[in-house]
């Protein structure tokens, strides 16, 4: 197996990590919403503007797919991850508008070695997503599972 950047070890509690940025374009915005979640806002300008959204937004499940996106591409490819348990929550804080930039932060809360598997770790993070404006867009609350680093070897 090849060695990985972040295993259970390399996350500590208070830690940040930038997950990057990510350009929202309207067409994103109707293709993922023609596939998933088919609601007018989501795939017409007019009918976005007439909503309480304002505009074209995003459907709240497409920005939980860019954030994991987000995710992937800083860190989650390079790790030793063994996925998660669940999700203790997401809030939808603000529309994810098309045109807007959106950036990642990852605050780890808490960790802990698993009782029974000593091999495994648990860490529980807040993703943040912003816009460009530097409003909180998006929120979420998970535990991940992560090999240690002797294990993954």
């Amino acid at each position: 197996m090849t060695t990985k950047k972040w295993a259970f070890e390399n996350f500590q509690e208070g830690m940040t990590l930038d997950l990057g940025e990510k350009h929202v374009t309207a067409e994103e915005i109707i293709e993922f919403a023609s596939e998933f979640d088919a609601q007018p806002m989501h795939l017409d300008e007019q009918a976005g503007k007439a909503s309480i959204l304002g505009g074209l937004a995003a459907s709240g499940w497409h920005s939980c797919a860019m954030l994991m996106r987000l995710m992937c591409d800083a860190f989650l490819l390079d790790s030793t991850s063994q996925g998660a348990p669940g999700i203790d929550y997401v809030r939808w804080m603000r529309p994810v508008l098309a045109g807007d930039t959106l950036r990642g932060t990852m605050t780890v809360l808490a960790t802990r070695l698993s009782n029974s598997r000593p091999d495994l770790g648990f860490v529980t993070v807040r993703h943040d997503l912003t816009n460009q404006n530097g409003d909180v867009v998006m929120q979420c609350k998970h535990t991940g599972m992560f090999l240690k680093r002797e294990a993954a070897a």
